[in-house]
């Protein structure tokens, strides 16, 4: 495990193993969802344009589009596609997202240039599924039908996500604790994004509906919390702010990896870690 997090209006970073490196899962989509915003402020893509979602670009995993939709003639804005793959971490649309803003090498480079180098972005999720699961071709839901049909062992692989060590040994779509802690506050400072930018993708995270048992999971209720959860073999993360009793918020980027225990496990770790902060904070 690792984590880091910062009190925001505070120059102190309390982290654990902040320097280590993890793979990022789902939360690369905080860094997607801030790279597509700025081409939005450049004037290049706008919020109500419309995106058609081709049958043939769905991909599999947590997938509510793909799920819902399976007829011709979707077409979402790009604010639509945002929303469910912050809120669900819906695939399809991050994968959307991700092309919008440019591609895997984009997104990367929107990093550099905010000064944010252990960090780095390089497939979309396609082509991730595809090496985790170890397909030839992208995953798309058609793909992963047929894959899955010949290789039914690999099922309890999108269920129980056990640890992958060859994923984690890839370099590729990972990120310190402490490098997605810097994008977390250069987010909320406007310092990454604009104000209006800033407030979107915050309000967003704030609706999120996965990982209802990591960052909020010991908090106490009623908490305000705005996340983006990260999930995959082996890896339960959670990134994102928390609101104390007097108003104050701290910024937190919680990573796991290499877990062998079941999933409800790793989310109270998670949980516990984001807790004992919470108390810190909340104290100091």
């Amino acid at each position: 495990m690792g984590f880091a997090a910062q009190l925001i209006g505070s120059d102190k970073i309390i982290a654990y193993n902040g320097d280590m490196t993890f793979p990022m899962a789902s939360t690369y989509k905080v860094p997607a969802a801030v790279t597509l915003l700025k081409r939005v402020e450049a004037g290049e893509v706008k919020l109500d344009d419309m995106v058609e979602l081709h049958l043939d670009d769905m991909v599999a995993g947590d997938n509510v589009i793909a799920e819902n939709f399976v007829h011709p003639g979707l077409q979402l804005s790009v604010a639509n596609l945002i929303e469910p793959m912050v809120t669900m971490s819906d695939n399809t649309a991050a994968d959307f997202v991700i092309s919008l803003a440019g591609g895997p090498k984009a997104i990367t480079d929107a990093m550099r240039k905010l000064g944010i180098k252990d960090m780095r972005i390089d497939r979309n999720i396609k082509d991730l599924f595809r090496d985790v699961l170890g397909m030839d071709s992208p995953a798309t839901v058609a793909a992963v039908e047929e894959f899955m049909q010949s290789n039914p062992e690999m099922v309890t692989q999108l269920v129980t996500f056990p640890k992958n060590p060859k994923y984690e040994a890839d370099p590729r779509d990972q990120s310190t604790p402490f490098a997605m802690l810097d994008l977390l506050m250069k987010i909320d400072s406007a310092t990454a994004i604009s104000e209006d930018s800033r407030d979107f993708l915050i309000a967003s995270m704030s609706r999120t509906r996965t990982g209802a048992g990591r960052i909020k999971g010991l908090l106490p209720r009623g908490t305000p919390v705005a996340h983006k959860t990260g999930t995959g073999t082996g890896v339960a993360n959670d990134v994102g702010y928390v609101t104390l009793p007097d108003g104050r918020r701290f910024a937190i980027a919680i990573y796991t990896a290499s877990s062998d225990t079941p999933m409800a496990d790793r989310d109270r770790a998670v949980a516990e870690v984001a807790r004992t902060l919470y108390d810190y904070f909340a104290t100091n």
